[in-house]
């Protein structure tokens, strides 16, 4: 066993700099690369897609409020300015904890990068509780494929409710206009919220033989009460908010069936409920990257039952000092998987790395600071819990916007959003409506082809024939 002093003259003696690599280019990802702008070390970032996303808006996507390309700056442009980052597309298969190299794949090429320190902050995939079929008929909301594909469901059935009132089939109407959110976290209150903004304001005028002030939004949740981590009273005010906006609220009803036509719950009892409705948004529960079960594997840990892996209070992994886990995969001390957690943990883990770099004692653990959680219901209307401080309505519904644009990346991206915002908020337009059927199909049509994409076999493909 090396010691600090020896590991850290160790890559020097090699003839190179230190190398970090960072799995990811979430908030745990993005803040860890930025917390090592002014040391001597190599970044390698590397991530499955080329963006970082700011996934509490995504809903905002979702229902034609925002463009994509405003929560979802390229990862390269944000970094485009720290000289010791190097940014790679790909999909993390492997990581050798023995060997210290990480195995990634990009469409169909396999490349690997040897590490001296590792920071995983790769992050969690939406969750159906082991009924993985759900997801045909109820898209989560985790990536930007999923609002792109969720706000092409979204308006195509108000197309489709339009279509059946011109010929007369009223049932499939109601159908069509019952949108069903399953979770009632943060996520799916601020989802049903904007579904109810979108039918009763938005859309109102805009069609002939529907009205989509009738459309009805339900918000579903096996839990008890909706907004868990939240203040109880929290909970109170929000339900009644979200009642008085024409959100049926259903707690204690857990989803046992979904189809292309609906879904069915089923309450302590047993006794089951059968929702008509075309439109299901998954909201509810999240599995940890496969990559932290595959790291547990090596250094003899179990993951929860979410498939997160437990840490050590300085957030490294059992007898390897030098590999850092942040962020949603990571379970200690009952922290939630919130942005606030990873970047806090991505931040501690560089100060880590730094010092052990210097050959500076480590181990120090991961202090969270708690900033408070918050929620919005509809405009004008939040929820916000800051230490005892609780606030609902405009005031905190001020905090929420004032808070998100501060995490937004990019001075064009806030200016932006702000307008978009104001569009929305003080009017009632919403300017990203546009959909596409390739947006809509295509994570289905992608899943029945049963294999990757292969960018040598794409490439390989002769041009068409122009005649």
């Amino acid at each position: 066993m090396l010691t600090l002093v020896e590991e850290a003259h160790m890559t020097t003696q090699a003839g190179h700099r230190p190398r970090v690599v960072i799995i990811g280019s979430g908030f745990g990802g993005l803040f860890a690369a930025r917390a090592l702008k002014r040391d001597a070390v190599d970044v390698t970032l590397v991530a499955k897609t080329t963006h970082h996303l700011f996934q509490p808006l995504l809903y905002q996507v979702a229902t034609g409020i925002m463009s994509m390309g405003e929560i979802a700056p390229a990862t390269r442009e944000v970094l485009s300015r720290q000289d010791n980052v190097e940014v790679v597309l790909g999909d993390v298969t492997d990581i050798d904890l023995e060997k210290r190299v990480v195995t990634a794949n990009t469409l169909g090429e396999v490349h690997t990068h040897d590490y001296d320190h590792l920071i995983v902050a790769a992050g969690a995939n939406q969750s159906w509780f082991g009924r993985d079929e759900f997801a045909e008929y109820a898209p989560g909301m985790k990536s930007i494929d999923d609002a792109l594909e969720l706000r092409g469901r979204i308006f195509g059935a108000f197309e489709l409710a339009e279509q059946a009132a011109a010929e007369g089939r009223l049932e499939d109407v109601k159908r069509f206009t019952t949108f069903v959110v399953v979770g009632a976290g943060p996520t799916g209150v601020e989802m049903a919220g904007q579904l109810v903004e979108l039918s009763k304001r938005t859309l109102k005028h805009d069609f002939r033989h529907i009205d989509p002030t009738d459309s009805r939004v339900i918000l579903l949740d096996a839990a008890p009460a909706l907004l868990g981590s939240f203040d109880e009273k929290l909970q109170d005010k929000t339900r009644q908010a979200l009642e008085k906006l024409g959100v049926e609220v259903r707690l204690g009803a857990k989803v046992v069936n979904v189809d292309g036509r609906g879904l069915e719950t089923e309450d302590s009892e047993g006794n089951r409920t059968r929702i008509e409705a075309l439109t299901k948004v998954w909201a509810a529960g999240v599995a940890a990257s496969p990559l932290a079960k595959q790291l547990a594997d090596q250094v003899g840990v179990t993951v929860d039952r979410a498939g997160r892996i437990p840490a050590q209070p300085d957030l490294t992994l059992p007898g390897r000092p030098e590999v850092h886990v942040v962020g949603d995969m990571v379970t200690l001390d009952g922290l939630s998987g919130v942005a606030q957690v990873a970047i806090q943990g991505a931040r501690h883990s560089a100060k880590e790395i730094r010092r052990r770099i210097n050959g500076e004692p480590t181990g120090a653990p991961f202090r969270y600071k708690d900033k408070g959680s918050m929620a919005t219901i509809s405009r004008f209307r939040a929820i916000a819990e800051v230490g005892s401080l609780k606030l609902t309505g405009f005031v905190a519904w001020l905090m929420w916007l004032a808070v998100h644009l501060v995490y937004i990346i990019g001075f064009k991206s806030r200016i932006t959003t702000l307008l978009h915002w104001f569009v929305s908020f003080i009017g009632r337009g919403r300017s990203e409506r546009a959909v596409t059927e390739q947006q809509t199909f295509a994570r289905l049509a992608m899943q029945q082809m049963e294999r990757p994409v292969d960018l040598r076999k794409v490439s390989e493909r002769p041009p068409a024939s122009v005649d």
